[in-house]
């Protein structure tokens, strides 16, 4: 869900010659981020595997077949209608994961242009876009999501535009705090001294040093929109039946969980294991990418 702070990192500030080459190399050395990234190689190949319908058994089938116990036919058994839970697992994950990517991809970019905009050139339009993103954060992030909804109507394509428009903001407040600091530094007033234009200044010497804090917050951004999108759909107001989502098989499963338990688990492990992936992997890149963090460890 929504932080209370954005992340903020001290490698912003640093010189673009940082060793980028080594990161991969640091990433697979680092505990958290190491087993953020299998877990995130799984959910992955889950969420391929039901875009493509390559599932090992059939989502729909006979009445007669339902609510059967994890089997070898059946590897985490059946729902109330007969349908194979594994077969819409991967269907939930792909549905959560085209949630999850196309909101943080779009907050990400938005965000950032208005963050590096408001932190650049100051003045009155850091006032309002400022203002206007503290307003947005006196809301709880599900409660904006619903409001937006409320408005859109229920669905993927609503989900989408609601998680975006929460975590803009976040986006925005990350960008903005590694430009106040860079355009004060001494190559960009070189630059600027010497004529160079703004859009020069921007590409060729501030986004170059800003960009780890944004991949960081970009990987943590996953797991609160999963989080999210699972929490909408769980309400009723993400994704909608027949179609699968995690939230969806929670929400029709709690009725009959003393009678089909493994309705439950699987559903809440594939959202747990989801969401751990992309914290672990957001940990690990902080800690790996924030020289004061790698003093530390």
């Amino acid at each position: 869900m929504q932080p209370s702070t954005p992340v903020s990192l001290t490698s912003a500030t640093s010189s673009p010659s940082a060793r980028w080459w080594s990161v991969p190399v640091r990433l697979m050395t680092n505990f958290s981020s190491a087993l953020g990234l299998v877990l995130i190689v799984v959910y992955v190949v889950v969420a391929i595997m039901g875009a493509i319908g390559a599932t090992p058994f059939p989502s729909d089938r006979p009445t007669r077949d339902r609510l059967q116990a994890p089997s070898l036919t059946h590897l985490m058994g059946t729902d109330m209608l007969g349908r194979d839970v594994a077969s819409r697992i991967m269907k939930g994950a792909t549905n959560s994961l085209r949630v999850a990517a196309l909101s943080v991809l779009l907050s990400g970019v938005i965000g950032s242009l208005i963050g590096i905009v408001a932190g650049y050139w100051g003045g009155l339009a850091d006032t309002i876009i400022m203002r206007s993103t503290d307003v947005i954060f006196a809301f709880p992030a599900l409660l904006l999501a619903l409001l937006v909804i409320a408005v859109l109507g229920p669905g993927l394509n609503s989900a989408i535009i609601a998680i975006t428009i929460v975590y803009t903001p976040i986006f925005a407040r990350v960008a903005r705090g590694p430009v106040l600091s860079l355009k004060a530094v001494e190559y960009v007033t070189a630059a600027r001294c010497i004529g160079a234009r703004h859009l020069s200044i921007l590409f060729r010497h501030i986004l170059p040093n800003m960009t780890a804090p944004l991949i960081v917050q970009f990987s943590l951004a996953l797991s609160w929109a999963l989080l999210t999108e699972t929490s909408l759909s769980f309400i009723g107001l993400g994704t909608q039946p027949p179609d699968a989502s995690w939230g969806v098989m929670l929400n029709e499963s709690r009725a009959i969980a003393d009678r089909a338990p493994w309705l439950i688990f699987f559903a809440g492990a594939a959202i747990v294991l989801g969401v751990l992936g992309f914290s672990l992997l957001g940990d690990g890149m902080r800690d790996v990418l924030d020289p004061k963090m790698r003093k530390r460890v």
